[in-house]
């Protein structure tokens, strides 16, 4: 017997653009906020709920999940995965909102290619390298990196 499966085309839905953004396609944006003059790479996924803040740059390959907000003049690298679902049950919350964590990042913040953001705050200014698992609040301005990300230098 052979099941036939749903076939889902990559898209843009429900967005609300600020003036001069730019996105290259193919994307899957829906029921996010992006602001002005901000660009987004391909093959960049921002789920529903998210918001982008104005002159940001989502490089290519980055997944920006629901209850990610994200400031103005921010950089996004290539790859960066945001979570907000940390299985503090055990298991995946799966549809259980209320089990997912929010992440905030502030103003001019540059988070390296393929780091991972768990949910967490993140003060305005703060560099976090490439590859870094950040686990914890960055409430000090500085430079971080590693797993779990650690404060280098602060600046």
């Amino acid at each position: 017997m052979t099941n036939t499966p749903r076939f889902g085309d990559a898209a843009i839905v429900d967005v609300e653009f600020g003036v001069d953004v730019r996105v290259v396609r193919p994307v899957n944006l829906y029921g996010c906020r992006i602001g002005d003059r901000s660009f987004v790479g391909p093959f960049v996924e921002i789920q529903r709920g998210a918001v982008i803040g104005s002159d940001c740059r989502i490089q290519s390959h980055a997944f920006i999940c629901d209850l990610v907000t994200i400031g103005d003049r921010c950089f996004v690298g290539h790859g960066v995965m945001f979570v907000n679902d940390t299985f503090r049950t055990g298991g995946p919350a799966g549809r259980d909102r209320a089990k997912w964590g929010a992440t905030t990042i502030g103003n001019d913040v540059s988070i390296g290619s393929n780091a991972t953001i768990l949910p967490v705050k993140i003060a305005d200014g703060v560099v976090v390298g490439a590859g870094a698992v950040v686990t914890r609040d960055l409430l000090v301005k500085g430079i971080y990196a590693g797993n779990p990300a650690r404060l280098l230098r602060a600046l």
